[in-house]
C-alpha cells in the first residue's frame, strides 16, 4: 500500500471515530434534557395537582357553607316549634319528625365534614405536594451535577483513546517507514555485493579500493536503518498494546455508563418522589373514605329511625303531647227537674213489660248489627291492607342509575323503565285514590254502625241493670237464667277461675309469639260464644286443637277482668300505687308495691301473681308478639286498674301503665313464691303437652269456691276486647 493511500486510510478512520464520539456527545446533552423534563413535568404535575386541591377545597368549603345554610334556615323555622321544645326536652319525637330532624342533623353533619375536608385540602394535601416539588426540584440539581461529573469523565476517556490512537498510528507510520528503508539498504546491499563477486584481475587496483569503500558504507548505512526499524517496531508493538487496553477500557466505561450509570441516574432524580406522591394521595383517599364513612354512619341512623316509622307509637306520642285536647269530657250527670230524686230508669209495673219488651228487642237488634259490623269491619282492614301494600310497595332501589360502567343513554333508558316512570305512576296513583275511595266509605260505615251499636248497647246495659235488681244470688243470673261466672275479687279463694286459666293455658299453648296479642280485637262474635260457654260451667278451650282465634280468647280473658265488679286493685289503694312512680329507682319501686299488695286478700294476690307471671312470661317474646312490658301494660292498665272518675284521666293513665309495666317486670319480687303463699301457680307449657300445671288439670285439685254472702257480681255484654 502507498503512503498516500494509507494516509487516506488513516483519515477515514480517524473521522470515523470523531463521528462516533460527536455522536455519544449529542445523546450526553440529549439524556441531560430529558432529565431536566421530565422534572419540569413533575413540577408541573405537582403544581396542577395543587391547583386542582386548591380549587377542591374552595368548592368544599362553598359546599359546606351551602349545607349549613341550608339547615340552618329549616332549623330556624322548627326553633319555636312544640316538637322542637319537646326535642330539647326528652327527644321523644314523633317518628317522622324524628326522621325530619335526623336528615337536618345529616346536613349539619355533611356539612362539618365538608369543611374538614376543605381543610385537609389545604392544610395537608397542597402543603405536601409543594413540599414534593421543591424535593423534587433539589434532587434534580444534585443528580445533574454527578451526571455532568460522569459526562465529562467518560468525555476525558474518549479523548484519551484518541491520544492513544493517534499515538499508535504515528509508531506505525513510523516503523513502516523505517521498514522501507531498511529494505531499500538491503537493496543497495545485494547489489553492491554482486558487483564484488565479477573478475577483479583485469580492474584496477584503484577502482577495487572504492568499491569496498562503497560495500562498507551501505553495511553501516544497513546497521543504523536496521537499528531504526527495530526501534519504531518496538514503539509501534508498545503504542499498539496501550491503544488496544485504553479500547477494551473506554467500551467498558461507556458500556458502564449507559447500563448502569445512566439508570442509576434515573433512580437518583426519582429519589423519595414516587413514596411521596403515594403518602400524599393516600391522604387524600383517607379524608375521601373518612367522609364517605361518616355519611354512611348519618345514613344508617336515619335508616333506622326510617325502619322505625311507627304509627301506634306515634298516635300515643301524639295524644300524649296534647292531654287537655284528647281528655275525655266529664260525663254528664243527671239533672232533676222541680227536685225529682231518681236518677235511674224505673221498673215499676206499669212499665215493666214495656221495658222488658225493649231489652229483648235491643238484645235482638245489637245481635244482628254487632255481626253486620263485624263484616263491615273485616272488609275495612282488608282494603287498608291492601293500601298499605301499594304504598309499602320497595320501589326505591335506583342502584342501577349509578352503574359508572353504563353510557349515559343506558342509563337514562334504565331509568325510564323503572317503577318511578310517568306512566306507572299515573295508574298506581289512580288505583291507589279508587282504593282509598272504598275504603273511606267502608271506614265511615264501619263508624256508624259501631256508633249505632253503642248507643244501643248503652240503652241494653241500663236495662239490663234495672231489670236485673232483686235477683241476685251466688251467681249473677240475666233474663234468660244464664249463669254468670264473673265473681268478685273478694270470692276468688284459693283457686284460679277456670276462664283465667283456660284462656291463660291456650295462650301459653298457641299464642306466644302471635303479633299484637290483647292489642289486635278478635271477633266480636267468637268472643261472645266463648264467654257464654263459659257462663254455662263449660270449658270451650279445654281440647288441644287451636280451632280459636286466639285474638278472640285473649278478649275473653282481658272482658273477665274487665266485668269485675270492683278492680282487682281496690280503689282504695289507686293513690298510694300511682304515689310509687315517683320513685325512679325500679328495684326500689317494686319494693314499694309489693308493700302495698301484700295488704290484699290471700286470693287476689294468688290470682294476681298468676296473672303477671304469665304477663311476663308472654314480654319474652317480644321480638315475634311485639308485645314489650310495656305495651302489656298499655293494654292491662285501664283494665285492671281503672282511674277513678274524680282523677285526671289522661296524665293519670300514664302513671297507671307504668305502675302495670313495673309489675310485669319485676313480678318475682312484688309476689309471694309459693313457700310464703300457698296456691296455684302458673307454669310455662309447650305445645303438644297434655295438660299444664293448673288446679284443673288432672293433676290439680278442684276446690270449693268460698262466695261471702251478698256478693253482687256484675257482667258487661256490650264489653269489646279491642276496647281498654
Amino acid at each position: 500500500m502507498s503512503s498516500s493511500s494509507r494516509f487516506k486510510k488513516d483519515k477515514e478512520i480517524v473521522a470515523e471515530y470523531e463521528s462516533q464520539v460527536k455522536e455519544i456527545r449529542a445523546q450526553l446533552i440529549e439524556q441531560q434534557k430529558c432529565l431536566e423534563q421530565q422534572t419540569e413535568m413533575r413540577v408541573q404535575l405537582l403544581q396542577d395537582l395543587q391547583d386542582f386541591f386548591r380549587k377542591k377545597a374552595e368548592i368544599e368549603t362553598e359546599y359546606s357553607r351551602s349545607l349549613e345554610k341550608l339547615a340552618e334556615r329549616f332549623m330556624a323555622k322548627t326553633r319555636s316549634t312544640k316538637d322542637h321544645q319537646q326535642y330539647k326536652k326528652d327527644q321523644n319525637l314523633l317518628s317522622p319528625v324524628n326522621c325530619w330532624y335526623l336528615l337536618l342533623n345529616q346536613v349539619r353533619r355533611e356539612s362539618k365534614d365538608h369543611a374538614t375536608l376543605s381543610d385537609i385540602y389545604l392544610n395537608n394535601v397542597i402543603m405536601r405536594f409543594m413540599q414534593i416539588s421543591e424535593d423534587s426540584t433539589r434532587v434534580f440539581k444534585k443528580s445533574k451535577e454527578i451526571a455532568f461529573q460522569l459526562q465529562e469523565d467518560l468525555m476525558r476517556v474518549l479523548n484519551e483513546l484518541y491520544t492513544v490512537m493517534k499515538t499508535y498510528h504515528m509508531y506505525h507510520t513510523e516503523s513502516i517507514s523505517a521498514e522501507s528503508k531498511l529494505k531499500e539498504a538491503e537493496k543497495q546491499e545485494e547489489k553492491q555485493i554482486g558487483r564484488s563477486g565479477d573478475p577483479v584481475f583485469h580492474i584496477r587496483l584503484e577502482e577495487r579500493h572504492q568499491r569496498r569503500s562503497s560495500v562498507k558504507k551501505i553495511e553501516k548505512m544497513k546497521e543504523k536503518r536496521q537499528a531504526k526499524y527495530s526501534e519504531n517496531k518496538l514503539k509501534s508493538i508498545k503504542a499498539r498494546n496501550e491503544y488496544l487496553l485504553t479500547l477494551e477500557a473506554t467500551n467498558a466505561s461507556v458500556f458502564k455508563y449507559y447500563i448502569y450509570d445512566l439508570s442509576d441516574l434515573i433512580d437518583c432524580c426519582d429519589l423519595g418522589y414516587h413514596a411521596s406522591l403515594n403518602r400524599a394521595l393516600r391522604t387524600y383517599l383517607s379524608a375521601e373514605y373518612n367522609l364517605e364513612t361518616s355519611r354512611h354512619e348519618g345514613l344508617d341512623i336515619i335508616e333506622n329511625a326510617v325502619d322505625n316509622l311507627e304509627p301506634r307509637s306515634d298516635k300515643q306520642r301524639f295524644m300524649e303531647m296534647y292531654p287537655t285536647a284528647f281528655c275525655p269530657p266529664m260525663k254528664f250527670e243527671f239533672q232533676p227537674h222541680m227536685g225529682d230524686e231518681v236518677s235511674q230508669v224505673s221498673a215499676q209495673q206499669p212499665v215493666q213489660g214495656e221495658l222488658m219488651l225493649r231489652y229483648q228487642q235491643l238484645q235482638s237488634r245489637l245481635t244482628t248489627l254487632k255481626i253486620e259490623n263485624e263484616e263491615v269491619k273485616k272488609t275495612t282492614e282488608a282494603t287498608s291492607q291492601t293500601i298499605q301494600d301499594m304504598v309499602t310497595i320497595e320501589d326505591y332501589d335506583v342502584s342501577e342509575c349509578f352503574q359508572h360502567s353504563r353510557s349515559t343513554e343506558s342509563v337514562k333508558s334504565t331509568v325510564s323503565e323503572t317503577y318511578l316512570s310517568k306512566p306507572s305512576i299515573a295508574k298506581r296513583r289512580a288505583n291507589q285514590q279508587e282504593t282509598e275511595q272504598f275504603y273511606f266509605m267502608k271506614f265511615r260505615e264501619y263508624l256508624e254502625g259501631s256508633n249505632l251499636i253503642t248507643k244501643l248497647q248503652a240503652k241494653h246495659d241500663s236495662l239490663q241493670r234495672t231489670l236485673g235488681e232483686g235477683h241476685r244470688a251466688e251467681y249473677m243470673t240475666t233474663s234468660r237464667g244464664r249463669r254468670n261466672s264473673h265473681t268478685r275479687y273478694q270470692d276468688l279463694g284459693q283457686i284460679i277461675p277456670l276462664i283465667v286459666e283456660s284462656c291463660i293455658r291456650f295462650i301459653n299453648l298457641y299464642g306466644l309469639q302471635h303479633q299484637g296479642i290483647f292489642r289486635v280485637s278478635g271477633s266480636q262474635v267468637e268472643v261472645n260464644d266463648i264467654k257464654n260457654s263459659f257462663e254455662r260451667g263449660e270449658n270451650p278451650l279445654a281440647d288441644d286443637q287451636s280451632n280459636h282465634d286466639i285474638n278472640s280468647v285473649a278478649g275473653v280473658l282481658k272482658l273477665y277482668f274487665r266485668g269485675l265488679e270492683n278492680s282487682i286493685f281496690p280503689k282504695e289503694r289507686f293513690n298510694d300505687l300511682i304515689s310509687c312512680v315517683r320513685t325512679e329507682n325500679l328495684y326500689e319501686r317494686a319494693l314499694h308495691i309489693r308493700k302495698l299488695l301484700l295488704t290484699l286478700p290471700r286470693s287476689v294476690l294468688i290470682l294476681l301473681r298468676y296473672l303477671f307471671a304469665f304477663l311476663n312470661h308472654l314480654s319474652q317474646y317480644s321480638d315475634e308478639n311485639m308485645m314489650d312490658p310495656y305495651n302489656l301494660a298499655i293494654c292491662f292498665g285501664p283494665t285492671l286498674m281503672p282511674i277513678p272518675d274524680i282523677q285526671e284521666q289522661v296524665s293519670c293513665q300514664a302513671h297507671v301503665n307504668e305502675i302495670i309495666k313495673t309489675i310485669i317486670i319485676h313480678q318475682e319480687i312484688i309476689f309471694p313464691d309459693s313457700k310464703e303463699l300457698d296456691g296455684p301457680v302458673y307454669e310455662k307449657c309447650m305445645a303438644g303437652d297434655d295438660y299444664c300445671d293448673s288446679p284443673y288439670s288432672e293433676h290439680g285439685i278442684l276446690e270449693e269456691v268460698d262466695l261471702d254472702a251478698g256478693a253482687e257480681v256484675h257482667t258487661s255484654d256490650d264489653a269489646s276486647p279491642s276496647s281498654e
